[in-house]
């Protein structure tokens, strides 16, 4: 690490602190020829493979703003947004691995923005997934509704029953 004073292209680590949860590492350092301190913070890098093969860093700001345009006009806070976006980032880093697909991403967003709001959810998998029939949509839906709601199951809500999801536990 070069001296942001001198430019010595050495420096010695004088204390380590985690942040943000153990997401970042602070290190106070000191130049070994001016003997001034500065602070550096180091992150894991995490980095998504586009479908056309280029790659950049991983983004929650690029996550909620997708999960944004699913969620317009629906009651969806940005707190809840926030949060998330978190939960994707903490699953996809919790993979281990420090490089993954869009697909990958587009995994880890589906099931809390299914908990969240279905309708977002069922927008989002549309794009997700490229629907492009009525049949696709209708899959989905019958996938939400899972077997005991289906016609003659008896125990599940009418055609008419208004359905609440509470929001995610945080």
């Amino acid at each position: 690490m070069h001296c942001p004073f001198c430019r010595h292209p050495d420096s010695r680590v004088v204390d380590s602190r985690t942040a943000d949860d153990g997401a970042l590492i602070r290190r106070r350092r000191q130049c070994p020829s001016c003997s001034r301190r500065f602070t550096t913070v180091e992150t894991a890098s995490l980095m998504v493979i586009k479908r056309s093969g280029v790659t950049e860093p991983f983004s929650r700001t690029k996550v909620i703003a997708g999960v944004r345009k699913a969620c317009q006009g629906r009651p969806v806070t940005e707190d809840a947004l926030a949060l998330l976006g978190q939960r994707v980032e903490e699953a996809v880093r919790a993979t281990g691995s420090a490089e993954l697909s869009t697909h990958d991403v587009g995994l880890a967003i589906l099931g809390p923005l299914r908990e969240l709001d279905l309708v977002a959810y069922l927008r989002f998998a549309s794009v997700y997934r490229a629907f492009d029939s009525l049949e696709d949509f209708e899959a989905a839906i019958a996938e939400l509704r899972g077997p005991e709601d289906e016609p003659g199951a008896g125990s599940g809500p009418g055609p008419h029953t208004e359905v609440t999801v509470p929001p995610a536990a945080g």
